[in-house]
């Protein structure tokens, strides 16, 4: 049995890992601003658990999270920092507002989460933190997206390099990167800007299917019991990325391509 920390646990995959690992009766510590929702959620879930009312934009919100997860079991085992935004906005039509927003949710939230329980970590020797991010931060597939591909490509960077920090010292502590694709939750529907825009197709010229929320918990729970550095959810989304890294200027030419209306004759 694991204390598990979970944020943006309301709904999505947040809610469907929780409701996962209850029935594995890990002790469960969910976050998320939705007061009702998240508690919604816990009544669901058939384990030990503690919800926390968080805003994870906030410092002070995301330690006393960290401190009512050790209030309320001693200590923690695995953090998973999965509160997250999109947004429907390309590139030149982004605000300071905007480009902001998408740091502050997607970025700065799960700085505030390692910078809270790795020092928990350490004092321990060991601990598992799971940063949940996407692969449109390694692939310009969906650029409609814009502020969020970057702020995952951001976090990509910060858990890669956290986890060589601390790889000499502490083998025990694990990093891990988990890197959906398509999943289908209300996630693009609460996107910033999403009633005002219309998003182009998700991936010209993909196989890609669309997850579901359950099977993106089941693979977080997997790496949970057997961490890994990285993991991509979704079978098409490795060789995508593979394809792009291999040839840059290709890859997009199709994207391009791809995206193109077809025409009549």
């Amino acid at each position: 049995m694991k204390t598990i920390v979970i944020t943006g646990a309301s709904s999505g995959i947040g809610a469907a890992l929780a409701r996962h690992l209850g029935r594995e009766g890990h002790n469960l510590v969910l976050a998320s601003r939705r007061a009702a929702t998240l508690n919604a959620v816990a009544h669901e879930v058939q384990s030990h658990v503690v919800t926390v009312c968080t805003d994870v934009t906030r410092r002070a919100d995301v330690n006393r999270l960290c401190d009512e997860a050790l209030r309320a079991f001693g200590s923690i085992d695995v953090w998973v920092n999965n509160a997250g935004r999109g947004i429907t906005r390309p590139v030149l039509e982004l605000t300071d507002g905007e480009l902001d927003e998408m740091m502050a949710v997607n970025v700065k939230s799960a700085l505030y989460g390692m910078q809270a329980v790795v020092p928990h970590f350490i004092a321990r020797r060991r601990g598992h933190l799971i940063n949940i991010s996407s692969f449109l931060g390694r692939v310009p597939i969906a650029t409609h997206r814009s502020a969020y591909n970057a702020a995952k490509a951001a976090l990509n960077a910060l858990t890669a390099n956290l986890r060589v920090d601390l790889a000499r010292e502490y083998p025990e502590i694990h990093v891990s990167l988990i890197m959906p694709g398509l999943v289908s939750t209300e996630f693009a529907r609460n996107a910033l800007g999403s009633a005002t825009a219309t998003a182009p197709p998700w991936t010209p010229g993909s196989t890609m299917q669309p997850q579901s929320a359950e099977e993106v918990a089941a693979a977080i729970a997997g790496v949970i019991e057997h961490p890994v550095v990285e993991l991509y959810t979704n079978p098409a989304s490795a060789p995508m990325v593979r394809r792009y890294f291999d040839d840059v200027g290709a890859f997009e030419e199709n994207v391009v391509a791809g995206s193109q209306p077809a025409r009549a004759g």
